[in-house]
């Protein structure tokens, strides 16, 4: 697949000393959704405007569609479309003017037929007419991807794009972007929802600390990380684990209640543990599982990085 965004070797450090962002090496790949994740303040927005020109960095380089982002700002930059986090919009305007005056700023001709299409799928089109400020704080939202849409980018940046939104909004963005994506466009969305990104990505990058501390397909870091967990309720509660089931990654819960087996996609061993329960004599009641989500994932790996 093709590379449309690699960024080598950049990093960020302020006057002051502090470190923003680690050297980071990323490459982006042609009609990807790819969900950069990490808690506030790891360094998730600082990439984002080092990409697109709004940070220079201390070091390294980004190339947009082999264009220069330092060397070559125009061309690179007008392949990126970015949906920032803050409201960044002339409050008495009209939509209809402001989406119009974004896409004459990156030098597009006018494109009445465009626009229009970019406002009706965003359900803006009936507020063409409307003063920003007159927006509930959904529609604004809608109005800025509007804005980084109007002059046609082939990569489009959403950095928190549902912060402060509902989540009937939240799943109707995550609509849009399947749209887009559908349409060609390359997204790059950085988010601390996980379900924001177990939903819609591709891949996965987890940042902390201004370190990228992996970049993976989102499918095979679920199977690889992912665990499974499934809980047998006892008929009799256990004082502690038998003998004969060490070696298994079994432990009592819920006051010895509960026997919990955890397990990996590719080591699952449950009607042999069943039959081994059966042939120890301990009934159980009830049987449940519970499968690792993006979340559970992303917290693992922050917890083990602290730890090393």
């Amino acid at each position: 697949m093709d590379v449309v965004l690699s960024v080598a070797g950049v990093s960020k450090v302020y006057a002051s000393g502090q470190r923003a962002l680690e050297p980071v090496n990323l490459d982006i790949r042609r009609g990807e959704i790819f969900a950069l994740l990490g808690p506030n303040g790891a360094g998730k927005t600082t990439l984002i405007s080092i990409i697109c020109g709004i940070v220079t960095p201390s070091t390294g380089t980004v190339t947009v569609l082999g264009h220069d982002a330092q060397r070559d700002f125009r061309s690179a930059r007008r392949a990126i479309g970015l949906v920032p986090q803050e409201l960044s919009v002339d409050m008495f305007e009209t939509v209809l003017a402001t989406v119009k005056f974004s896409r004459r700023l990156f030098g597009r001709a006018p494109d009445n037929a465009y626009v229009e299409q970019v406002l009706r799928d965003l359900s803006l089109w009936d507020k063409r007419d409307a003063k920003i400020r007159e927006l509930s704080g959904g529609m604004k939202r809608r109005v800025l991807i509007a804005k980084a849409l109007s002059h046609e980018p082939d990569i489009l940046f959403l950095d928190e794009p549902t912060v402060g939104v509902d989540v009937a909004l939240r799943r109707d963005m995550w609509k849009l972007v399947h749209r887009l994506r559908a349409k060609g466009t390359t997204i790059i969305l950085t988010t601390h929802y996980i379900e924001e990104a177990e939903e819609m990505a591709d891949r996965v990058g987890v940042i902390d600390k201004g370190r990228i501390i992996l970049v993976e397909d989102k499918a095979a870091l679920m199977k690889k990380l992912g665990k499974r967990r499934m809980a047998i309720t006892l008929q009799t509660p256990m004082a502690a684990v038998p003998s004969a089931l060490e070696g298994w990654s079994v432990a009592l819960d819920d006051e010895g209640k509960t026997l919990v087996y955890t397990f990996d996609s590719e080591n699952e061993h449950i009607p042999i543990l069943l039959a081994k329960l059966g042939e120890l004599g301990i009934g159980y009641s009830d049987l449940e599982t519970h499968k690792s989500s993006l979340e559970d994932i992303f917290v693992d790996l922050v917890e083990r990085k602290d730890a090393a």
